[in-house]
């Protein structure tokens, strides 16, 4: 095992006391659909190798493992404020508390929280005014649910946020294109008020049985995360896209849709300084 190889991340620029990437394929340990780094413990990899890439990434951020936090996330919109009473727990009470969780956001300095993903839509949240900031997994159930909508809510009962001041940042994920969606989900989005003609568009099925042509809708995930952000008081020119697709570029992020479910996870983080 190669231990002097870090991971390789792709960074987003928001501030001099902040940093915040999404990490790629490489520089990691991992194996096979793995490769070569996760630090997912919910996607069957093993043990070993996410130990040694968390402590790969801790060595490159230059923090404590007991401070890079991230959640089980189960495609809720269930909101966890990292705080002081969060880094006084257990590690047991931490897992428990961090169980079923989609968005985490903090205020404390040197401390870096995080979402995984593999095609949903991670999103980066940072409040200059009160040095605060939320990480938010945002797949379709939870962007129909407005998971990013909630967590700036919760951001301004917590730290006084004021939405027009914040910075955010939409990472890599699957694309309009590659997203192809079943009636039901479309459906979804449009009882939720989704402006359609906009996020929604057919396409050649990509998958068909042999000689039949059909189409499918295909969903905008990306943009419908840009436009909650809005909703939600962002403005639009603080607002960074990353244009990344994980189903196109599988050589450098992982895309569940391309490589399976047992695969590694993109972990998109930001760490206050």
């Amino acid at each position: 095992m190669t231990t002097n190889v870090l991971p390789q991340l792709h960074y987003y620029s928001f501030s001099e006391r902040v940093t915040a990437f999404s990490s790629t394929r490489h520089g990691g340990v991992g194996e096979g659909r793995y490769a070569s780094f996760n630090i997912n413990h919910y996607c069957g990899d093993n043990l070993v190798a996410i130990a040694e890439n968390r402590r790969r990434l801790c060595l490159l951020l230059d923090i404590d493992e007991a401070h890079l936090v991230y959640p089980h996330q189960t495609h809720q919109t269930e909101v966890r404020q990292v705080d002081a009473a969060f880094l006084s727990l257990s590690e047991t009470a931490r897992a428990r508390s961090l169980e079923g969780v989609d968005a985490v956001m903090t205020d404390q300095p040197g401390l870096c929280i995080g979402v995984s993903t593999a095609d949903c839509i991670p999103i980066i949240i940072y409040d200059a005014c009160h040095h605060a900031a939320a990480a938010v997994h945002a797949g379709w159930r939870g962007t129909v649910a407005a998971i990013v909508r909630k967590t700036v809510r919760v951001m301004q009962e917590a730290y006084g946020t004021c939405p027009a001041d914040c910075q955010a940042v939409v990472g890599p994920g699957i694309s309009l294109a590659r997203f192809e969606v079943g009636d039901e989900v479309y459906a979804a989005f449009s009882e939720a008020g989704f402006p359609m003609e906009h996020i929604a568009r057919k396409y050649p099925a990509l998958s068909t049985e042999a000689g039949a042509r059909t189409w499918k809708w295909h969903l905008d995930l990306p943009l419908c995360n840009r436009l909650q952000l809005m909703d939600a008081g962002v403005l639009s020119e603080k607002i960074t896209m990353s244009g990344i697709c994980t189903f196109d570029d599988v050589e450098n992020y992982f895309s569940a849709r391309r490589l399976g479910i047992q695969s590694g996870r993109i972990f998109t983080g930001i760490l206050l300084r």
